[in-house]
């Protein structure tokens, strides 16, 4: 057999399924490449047919192929390495023109920064980490990989989808033991979204796949008509051609021209403007990361035949795939999982998942015995209920020590009294308005544990963009569309009106940008303000003449849901999941507290919807973790997030070790069930916590105390308080 097959029964009669499937010409290739173990042999020139290495058919352009020495550069940190990796952002030569060099290592040091906590009081150095190895010892090495790097577009030879896909071989990988995860991009993020989930499976001398799932941080300046290539440096629309990022194409009613003209300085962003739907395609962007790698790895340690070509040495017979990422990425695996007809995957572990299940589903979550709320919610539904109504709910009496308690300000204080001339809260004076605020976000599904998240994602407008992000996405809006009266545009210095862009802010935007503003330079417009366009948070709604950060935009972005628009609808209808995994070991881990994809919705339905779906064969365990949140990157960043919130990347590479155990040694899975963690404690006011001890973050129960062992009874997912 395989020399990585486990002892499991199971495990043995999958591969050999997988084996038997292979064409007998492929067969006799790969026993001869591999010496009867796996690993690839040098070429003896003994068969006469070979499986050539083919690059996958939805490549439609050339492959960018570089190596890094693992020294003055690298696959992990761009030869930054763990102490770069935390300290102040690289800087451009020329910030008006970087090099596609410095666009990549910034865009690491961002991405990384962005899903991690980097201050070592934080774990960063301890627990986690480029210098704490995959025995999770912590080194006085700097975490530096070396290997190769391959890049790409999967596309339908039109230039309009151009997703990217990006393939990380270390010069480690094992060639015995070959493995893939997957670390699909979280959010709206570019290629390297996923960098900081993709440093587990390097350290394990994996391979690691990538895909930006047709999103990314680099926008169509439609003042200067410029575009990002693939590596993020800048052309002019009509000289990158097919060869472009993203260009945005006109709505049906407008050109671009045109459209520019009457509201100058807009952006266009790939997730919220293509017209594409991209998370219709994420399950099969991922798929096709992972195709992509396999020919990567083929394509550096395979077989070589007579005449100096590669063979298809690693297949998806004797290489084991693990699906992974977090957010937007996890959804994305789960979605991969779920599609996975070729059998490309043999694991899944992710956290904090973007996962929908349809309606009607049947599925119902209690909580302590008890059914919640409100469960089950599409992403569209309970993110423009927060966009209504989390701002206010900030304002409640028993969230004036929160986080940021105090920086929404007076538009909170406006955004509540304007929901109460709506008859939307009900209450004569503030504290009844933001009380019944935030009962109407209990009421739809968000638990207490949450509640200390409201001003800051608030504040953040961590709401408002995602609602205008997929209610373009859905719709297939075009930029010219601006739906609700919405746009994406630079805030003037002083002035918060669309302005041009500035330069530098433009040229590095692939490096520092997230993909759904604002971000970098870049803020959401309310074009409806009274007085003419003015950045949303700062906005006058026209119905109350009230600076109430735009009640009229939230209400508008709601009632596409609400009155089924068809146009959303079925964008939306495209996104649900069907729970079945294929009987793939799985592990989910998310925390209670998280305010931006709340369990109810996400993570505790799933399970159910997964056991409905597969019954007794079903692997998956689900991790709840107390005191865990959506935003690690926030933890000792924003003030009094350390005090409060513990590192959900702990978890999320534990449920990587316990999956690969899984499928490696046929170590069993931690049944489902509550981890509870003990906050560092400190100030509330803080940025940075005490040190956390592991004391803080206890293990994953291999048999979980009866109190906190999460059940499946039928339809019905109860977890424990």
């Amino acid at each position: 057999m395989l020399s990585h097959v486990t002892s499991s029964s199971m495990r043995r009669r999958r591969y050999v399924w997988r084996l038997a499937a292979i064409p007998a010409a492929a067969m006799a290739v790969f026993i001869s490449a591999c010496g009867g173990d796996g690993s690839a042999q040098a070429d003896t020139g003994a068969p006469a047919t070979v499986t050539p290495n083919a690059k996958p058919s939805f490549i439609t352009g050339s492959v960018g192929v570089k190596s890094y020495d693992g020294n003055t550069d690298d696959l992990l940190t761009a030869g930054l390495g763990k102490d770069g990796l935390a300290a102040a952002a690289p800087a451009f030569a020329n910030p008006g023109a970087p090099t596609a060099a410095e666009l990549r290592r910034n865009a690491i040091w961002t991405n990384y920064r962005a899903i991690v906590d980097v201050q070592a009081v934080g774990g960063y150095g301890s627990l986690y980490g480029p210098n704490v190895d995959a025995q999770g010892q912590t080194t006085t090495g700097q975490g530096k990989i070396a290997g190769s790097e391959y890049l790409a577009f999967a596309d339908d030879g039109t230039g309009r989808r151009n997703v990217t896909v990006m393939a990380q071989v270390p010069d480690t990988f094992d060639t015995k033991n070959p493995c893939i995860i997957s670390a699909t991009s979280s959010g709206s993020r570019g290629i390297y979204g996923g960098i900081a989930v993709g440093e587990w499976g390097l350290k394990h001398n994996c391979a690691v796949a990538y895909t930006d799932k047709g999103t990314g941080a680099a926008p169509h300046d439609l003042d200067s008509d410029t575009v990002a290539l693939i590596d993020g440096t800048r052309q002019s629309r009509a000289t990158a051609g097919n060869l472009a990022h993203f260009a945005a194409q006109p709505g049906s009613s407008q050109t671009l021209a045109s459209f520019t003209g009457t509201f100058p300085h807009r952006l266009a962003f790939k997730h919220a403007h293509s017209q594409q739907n991209p998370e219709a395609s994420w399950g099969k962007n991922t798929l096709q990361a992972i195709q992509f790698t396999l020919w990567a790895i083929n394509d550096k340690f395979g077989t070589g035949s007579a005449d100096g070509t590669r063979q298809a040495t690693f297949t998806p017979a004797n290489v084991l795939v693990i699906a992974s990422a977090i957010s937007n990425g996890g959804g994305a695996a789960i979605a991969a999982a779920e599609q996975d007809t070729g059998r490309l995957i043999d694991g899944v572990a992710v956290g904090e998942p973007n996962v929908n299940i349809p309606p009607a589903s049947g599925i119902v979550v209690q909580r302590g015995g008890v059914p919640v709320a409100a469960s089950g919610k599409h992403l569209y539904d309970y993110t423009t209920i927060a966009n209504v109504y989390q701002l206010c709910a900030s304002q409640d009496a028993s969230l004036q020590n929160a986080p940021y308690a105090a920086v929404p300000g007076q538009a909170a204080v406006n955004r509540c009294a304007s929901l109460a001339s709506k008859n939307k809260v009900t209450g004569a004076v503030l504290a009844d308005r933001a009380s019944a605020a935030l009962l109407a976000m209990h009421n739809a599904g968000w638990e207490s544990e949450s509640d200390d998240l409201s001003a800051s994602l608030s504040a953040l407008e961590v709401s408002s963009s995602i609602s205008v992000t997929y209610a373009n996405a859905y719709s297939r809006a075009a930029v010219t569309d601006r739906l609700c009266n919405y746009s994406f545009a630079s805030p003037g210095t002083g002035t918060n009106v669309p302005a041009p862009m500035p330069a530098n802010s433009l040229a590095g935007l692939f490096s520092t940008g997230n993909g759904v503003p604002p971000t970098t330079s870049v803020t959401l417009m309310n074009d409806a303000n009274p007085s003419g366009p003015l950045k949303d948070f700062a906005s006058t709604s026209p119905s109350t003449n009230a600076a109430d950060a735009n009640v009229d935009g939230a209400l508008c972005l709601r009632a596409l849901f609400e009155n089924s628009n068809q146009a959303l609808m079925t964008g939306i209808g495209e996104t649900y999941r069907t729970g079945n995994l294929g009987g793939k070991p799985a592990m989910i881990v998310h925390g209670r507290s998280d305010g931006l994809l709340p369990v109810n919705h996400t993570s505790r339905p799933y399970l159910g919807l997964n056991r409905k779906a597969e019954g007794n064969a079903s692997k998956l365990s689900y991790i709840e973790v107390t005191n865990g949140q959506h935003f690690d990157g926030f933890i000792d960043v924003v003030p009094g997030y350390a005090a409060r919130y513990v590192p959900m990347h702990v978890y999320l590479n534990r449920a990587l070790d316990a999956v690969y155990a899984n499928l490696r040694n046929s170590t069993p899975l931690p049944p489902s069930q509550v981890v509870r963690t003990t906050p560092r404690g400190g100030s509330n006011t803080a940025l940075l916590g005490p040190q956390i001890l592991p004391s803080n973050l206890p293990p994953i129960a291999g048999t979980p105390a009866p109190g906190d062992v999460i059940a499946v009874t039928g339809n019905s997912v109860n977890v424990p308080n």
